[in-house]
């Protein structure tokens, strides 16, 4: 269920164009949420606001350019064992992989990173999660998903072009407010978000958080829903852009 949340989330929120997206998602959020008391009290009201949004994302039947494939991208390793791959979005470019990792290496990641997990608050009240840790490469499970989180994306996500896996577990009422992933550190931009949902999905979602010019792109504005059941696991892995220069060059078109 939470997959589709987050994805659904996302999806309607790709759809809009950047002239109506903040006066669009302001207006949805103030009318549904009624106030922030109201909205940490009642999580439910998330899925109104969910609901409405997702009613004006087209189908993959009303946009053939949406579609699901096998997806190798010339690398040995996708040819022997492809990609489940489902483009959701064009602008911005959003994929979703399906079966990304195992059940037992959701497990080993979940078993790893529980040890060292401290509790936080992000941001203040606005974004409530339970608990976070950072994995490194140097674990044999972390290391196979960084080697699979390059192969699909083609982009090199060791240290410290990319930043170490974060993993973070949401409980009852966790959350996290609409907000961009892009910030600059000192080997540049947050140039990608891979986000793999360590639940029972076992999927993963990608997308780019930069125009080819460099600029954030303010479409990516993305959430995460309240958890209403149970509690959810994600793992996030964030993608510089100083390692990317001859496998996601910029552009000439200043505008692009």
């Amino acid at each position: 269920m939470q997959v589709s949340c987050f994805s659904i989330y996302f999806r309607s929120l790709c759809k809009l164009s950047s002239h109506s997206f903040y006066a669009k998602v302001s207006h949805l959020h103030s009318d549904v949420y009624k106030g922030q008391a109201t909205a940490l009290a009642n999580p439910l009201l998330a899925f109104t606001l969910i609901k409405r949004l997702y009613s004006e994302w087209p189908t993959h039947f009303q946009n053939p350019r949406l579609f699901c494939d096998y997806f190798t991208s010339g690398s040995p390793g996708l040819i022997v064992h492809p990609a489940k791959r489902e483009i959701l979005s064009l602008q911005p470019f959003v994929v979703l992989y399906h079966d990304f990792i195992t059940h037992t290496e959701a497990e080993d990641v979940k078993r790893l990173a529980q040890p060292g997990f401290i509790c936080r608050v992000f941001g203040g009240w606005d974004n409530i999660a339970s608990v976070r840790f950072w994995l490194y490469s140097s674990h044999a499970v972390i290391g196979k998903l960084d080697h699979r989180i390059s192969m699909v994306t083609g982009l090199n996500v060791n240290h410290p072009f990319g930043e170490y896996l974060q993993v973070v577990n949401y409980g009852i009422g966790g959350h996290y407010e609409p907000h961009f992933d892009h910030a600059t550190l000192n080997t540049g931009n947050r140039v990608a978000t891979f986000m793999i949902y360590v639940s029972k999905s076992i999927s993963a979602i990608f997308w780019w958080n930069l125009h080819r010019n460099g600029e954030g792109d303010v479409d990516t504005l993305h959430a995460g829903c309240p958890v209403l059941v149970g509690d959810k696991w994600v793992a996030n892995k964030w993608i510089h852009e100083y390692g990317q220069e001859f496998t996601h060059r910029c552009t000439l078109n200043p505008d692009e």
